[in-house]
Formats: C-alpha cells, structure tokens, sequence
C-alpha cells in the first residue's frame, strides 16, 4: 500500500522533507487589503509585504472544492491511501471541508483528522509520520492512525511573539495592554493547549523570554527531531538554536524551518520558538 500525505498550508514544514516525502499541501488565500492570493505568497514575498504596507493581512481557509479537485486523481485507488492532516478544529473548520470534498467524491481511501496544532506543530506531527511509515514498510493505516493520535498527544511548542499587534488584532490582546507591552519590551510566550493558541506567559525582553522558553525543555524524545521555527527572523531562531543545544542530546537530530505566510499573518514578523515530542 502507498500512503500520500496531504496538509493545509497553515502547517509549516522544511522543504527537504516536503520533497523526502512528497507531501502535497493545499494553499491557503492570503488577503493584504483588496489584494488577494488564493495561492498565498512565497516566504520572502510575504514578509517583505508584511513589513513594507504595515498591514495586517487575512487569511481564507481552503474549501471543499480545493479538496475535492486534490482528492479527484486518488478517489478509491485501489492501492492509494491518503492521510489528511489539518489545522486544529479550535482555530478553523478546514477538517470539515476536506471531509465534504471525501463524501463527494464517496471516497473510502481516506483518513482525515485535525492536528490539534498549527505552524511547525502540525508540520511536526506529519514529518514524524512520514518517518514511521519509512521506517515500518508493513504498517497497516490502523497502525498509522494509532502512531498520529500519539504523535499529536505527545507535541510540545513554545513561541515568542516580537509584535503585539497580531495579538491585538485576533482578541487575544486588548489595546491598552498592547500599547503598555510595547513601551515595557514585553514579549509573550504562546503555546498550543488542546488545540488553542495559549498565552502561557510574558518576558521582559528577548533574553528572559528564551530562558523561560528553554526551561520548558523536558524529557525529550530523542527519536526524533527537534524542530526550530521563526517568522522571517533567522538571527532569533539561530539564537535560540545555540541556547537549547546544550539542553539536548548531542544525538539529536534538528531542523529549522520558517513559518509560511498563514500563520505569519496572524502572529507577524519576528516570532520565534521551538517544538519537540516528549517520551510517554
């Protein structure tokens, strides 16, 4: 059996796994004003976007047809099955839409299920199974399934957000607090709880923000990798890097990836953070 990986584009992941693993992802619509990007932006186009128009942009979530039109060409192939994993239900209602586009299409060579996570998180948990089916040539889909729900209970990822405006502008912030954090450096530490963006903390500066991140670094899985993350902010991300090394195993393998223009559009330029499994 051949398993094909699909994601949304609100997952993040490094592009050598992308084509390792010839994973598919379903874009995601990028709005800056009246201009509209069904396909979303580059990397580098959307953050030099970001930070030349000073606008905050939006974003769509993928509807059923851009599923429906993916699933078309695998529908019921006899030795095809495909994984769908999208972003959390708390933060958008992607899973039903990809599950309208299966019933469509009355396809039963699907799995689908959310990732209770986003960004690096979800991209996370889908690199990790990717390696599981390499690695075990004989796994049947329940034994996939099974690996996933522990893969997605077992995600840790921790992140600082450099500009409060983002949180202002999604609720998550008001304004008196997002004008007192500027003028203070605050910075706040965002973790993803049960499937919610979590405020689990604020720093005084960069510096305190890293060390409250890094003592969060516990009981690691080593099997795995340890995955880095910034949104057009590689000097951050390179920072933290040197300060978790010595907190892991020097067998742990890691990567660096940089959040993509979706979730950059609701947590801005210059946030940065880590993600790991832990043993359980």
């Amino acid at each position: 059996m051949k398993y094909k990986i699909v994601a949304d584009a609100s997952c993040d992941i490094p592009k050598e796994f992308l084509d390792k693993y010839d994973i598919s992802i379903i874009p995601i619509e990028v709005m800056f004003g009246e201009e509209i990007y069904p396909e979303g932006l580059k990397n580098d186009e959307f953050y030099q976007k970001l930070n030349s128009t000073g606008l905050i942009p939006k974003t769509a979530m993928p509807n059923a047809y851009k599923f429906e039109n993916f699933y078309k060409d695998y529908a019921n192939v006899d030795d095809v099955f495909v994984i769908t994993i999208v972003i959390s239900m708390e933060m958008s209602t992607t899973k039903i839409q990809a599950q309208m586009a299966a019933d469509n299409l009355e396809m039963k060579n699907v799995f689908i299920e959310e990732s209770a996570s986003t960004t690096v998180a979800q991209g996370a948990i889908i690199v990790e199974l990717c390696r599981f089916i390499e690695q075990n040539k004989d796994a049947t889909i329940d034994n996939i399934k099974e690996e996933f729900y522990k893969l997605r209970k077992n995600m840790r990822c921790y992140f600082v957000i450099n500009d409060l405006k983002y949180l202002k502008q999604s609720g998550r912030l008001n304004s008196t607090s997002a004008t007192i954090g500027s003028v203070l450096n605050v910075r706040p530490i965002v973790s993803i709880i049960d499937g919610k963006v979590t405020n689990i903390g604020k720093c005084i500066g960069n510096n305190k923000a890293e060390s409250f991140i890094l003592d969060k670094i516990k009981n690691v899985d080593e099997d795995k990798y340890f995955y880095f993350a910034h949104s057009g902010y590689e000097e951050g991300a390179n920072k933290l890097i040197a300060k978790a090394k010595p907190l892991i195993s020097p067998n742990q393998k890691i990567t660096t990836g940089e959040i993509g223009c979706v979730v950059g559009s609701h947590v801005g330029a210059k946030c940065y953070g880590l993600g790991f499994f832990i043993n359980e």
